[in-house]
């Protein structure tokens, strides 16, 4: 089975909305919907689970029902951070999947995610046992001295990660086990990847784009509002 764990558990406080920015309405469908239709629709997804902020669980009940998202298995509770509602949706799967099931985590607010990036990072996934789509900067890119920048560095020497983070199931079971058994986890910033080049894993990177990311800030929204409608114009 490959089964996302979407998550959508957060406040996004810097979109400065009065909701999740996840449940924020574009063109009168919830951020987070589009989200999961997105892995709904992709032919190679067997079932969806969803962590989510306890406030919003019977409404996001509710939206499953409305927009008949019935690949939606499971809707469990979001952690404190990015780290542990991961680890709440591995735990509610524990006795569900088998060992080389696939998981593939990714944001509730990362609606732009396309077909071929989900197909290619299960495929590298199923041969590496983990992956994540990551692309070179298109951008220059220098080091950050406060004020200034004073060194050039390499952008094909550097990837940005972005969702879905694949693994099969028994990979980030003991990943995370091992994890809390020495107490790594507040060491890292709160994600899995930080969490992993601290383990000493190597990270296998699949297909990308820069389309491909994640709403943070007012500006993402209406990016995604354009995104939707050049969709709709194009009969897509």
């Amino acid at each position: 089975m490959n089964v996302p764990i979407i998550l959508a558990g957060g406040v996004g406080s810097r979109v400065g909305a009065d909701i999740p920015k996840q449940f924020i309405k574009v063109l009168g469908k919830p951020i987070l919907v589009y989200t999961i239709e997105a892995f709904q629709n992709h032919p190679e997804i067997d079932a969806i689970e969803v962590v989510c902020i306890e406030s919003h669980m019977d409404y996001l009940r509710e939206l499953v029902d409305e927009y008949n998202l019935d690949k939606v298995k499971w809707i469990t509770k979001g952690g404190v951070d990015f780290q542990h509602s991961v680890i709440n949706g591995v735990n509610n799967l524990k006795g569900v999947l088998d060992d080389d099931d696939i998981v593939l985590v990714h944001y509730g607010a990362s609606p732009f995610v396309q077909e071929d990036i989900i197909s290619d990072a299960i495929r590298v996934c199923r041969e590496k046992g983990n992956s994540s789509p990551a692309m070179s900067s298109p951008l220059l890119v220098g080091t950050n001295d406060g004020e200034k920048s004073t060194e050039w560095i390499d952008r094909d020497k550097i990837v940005i990660f972005n969702a879905p983070q694949c693994f099969k199931f028994s990979y980030v079971t003991q990943l995370y086990d091992e994890a809390i058994e020495k107490n790594l986890l507040e060491q890292v910033e709160p994600h899995t990847t930080t969490l992993m080049y601290l383990m000493g894993r190597e990270i296998y990177l699949s297909k990308s784009s820069q389309i491909n990311i994640k709403i943070t800030n007012k500006e993402d929204i209406e990016l995604f509002k354009g995104y939707v409608l050049a969709k709709r114009y194009d009969g897509e």
